[in-house]
């Protein structure tokens, strides 16, 4: 492990005014997001709409690495340039999701575990040379009735370390998402509760397992309100909570936080990021790591229409361009409507 070269790959992920872009939707997930807009789910239909993403112009200036899928990773433009190397002559870094999705946590009902520590040492090993420099592995938490048990967040959090040990075992770069669903009718307190258990649950078992805090990223949720909850909390309770737990949970020898943007309107994942940065400063770097935040509003541009990609890449543009106004606390509404 080189821990010099994971510290520098972190931080250069989180440089001023950059995130990353979440475009490692399985199969299933792409699925129903072309479903949306009409468009079917092929090979090539995915890879061109990737496509669509990784050559839009400037953005380098707001995006510092894209989380790929298995799939897209492989795959390469119409012309025939590899996605990695697409990236890296742009100045971005490559990742890739590693873990195989969830599955329910036995003698658990409601809970869930996250599947594909086996065979992962080998596989990281054939994504660094297919050109990733970092990866991710997703935690799913959900608040119910009774859950999450300590159980189900030991579990999760297990997995997670374990996972992040290897990477860094393969000089990649782990993204640690412990993501607190905002499926249900959970208030802010109840997430900000739930969130901050995990957390701590988290960096025990990081430090348990020797992992580098330093060569590490962390992708939680915002404390949010449930999406079914009667009284959701204002863009600066949001911001102010997300802050307090953070900073009672995460050691400041991590890096960067990039928030999932969660089911959150684009809008609204801008906002949150931008409030949260006008509490600063902060030990860490705070910024994005959206996928539908910021992928939503391109493929309603794009609908599978090639006749629609230089539209969609405006749109695209826009939406990392407002991010990474927020990673400094300098968005505004007015810049939604100069668009």
């Amino acid at each position: 492990m080189d821990e010099q070269a994971l510290a520098s790959c972190a931080r250069s992920l989180v440089s001023p005014g950059k995130g990353i872009l979440a475009a490692d939707e399985s199969l299933g997930t792409i699925k129903k997001r072309f479903e949306h807009v009409n468009v079917a789910s092929s090979q090539e239909s995915r890879r061109a709409y990737r496509e669509v993403l990784f050559t839009t112009r400037g953005i380098e200036a707001f995006i510092g690495g894209v989380i790929l899928f298995d799939e897209t990773i492989r795959q390469a433009t119409e012309a025939g340039v590899p996605f990695p190397k697409v990236l890296g002559e742009k100045g971005i870094l490559p990742g890739i999701k590693v873990d195989e999705g969830t599955k329910e946590l036995a003698g658990f009902p409601g809970e869930k575990v996250t599947e594909g520590l086996d065979g992962l040492r080998e596989r990281l090993v054939e994504y660094r040379d297919l050109g990733a420099r970092f990866a991710k592995w997703r935690a799913v938490i959900t608040i119910g009735s009774g859950i999450p048990t300590r159980v189900g967040l030991l579990e999760n959090a297990h997995a997670l370390a374990r996972y992040a040990a290897l990477c860094q075992d393969a000089d990649l770069v782990p993204i640690v998402e412990p993501e607190v669903l905002m499926d249900g009718e959970h208030d802010l307190a109840r997430c900000e509760e739930v969130t901050a258990e995990m957390l701590r649950h988290v960096f025990f078992e990081l430090a348990e397992q020797r992992v580098l805090l330093e060569g590490i990223l962390l992708k939680p949720n915002m404390v949010i309100s449930g999406k079914a909850c009667s009284r959701q909390a204002s863009v600066e309770r949001v911001a102010e909570a997300t802050v307090r737990t953070l900073r009672r949970a995460v050691p400041a020898a991590v890096p960067g936080i990039v928030f999932l943007s969660g089911g959150q309107t684009p809008v609204q994942a801008t906002e949150h990021l931008n409030a949260m940065n006008l509490l600063g400063p902060h030990p860490w770097e705070l910024s994005f790591s959206y996928g539908r935040a910021l992928q939503d509003p391109v493929l309603d541009a794009w609908r599978g229409e090639a006749r629609n990609v230089t539209k969609a890449q405006k749109v695209f543009h826009h939406r990392a361009k407002c991010n990474s106004a927020a990673r400094s606390g300098k968005y505004t509404r007015k810049m939604e409507e100069a668009a």
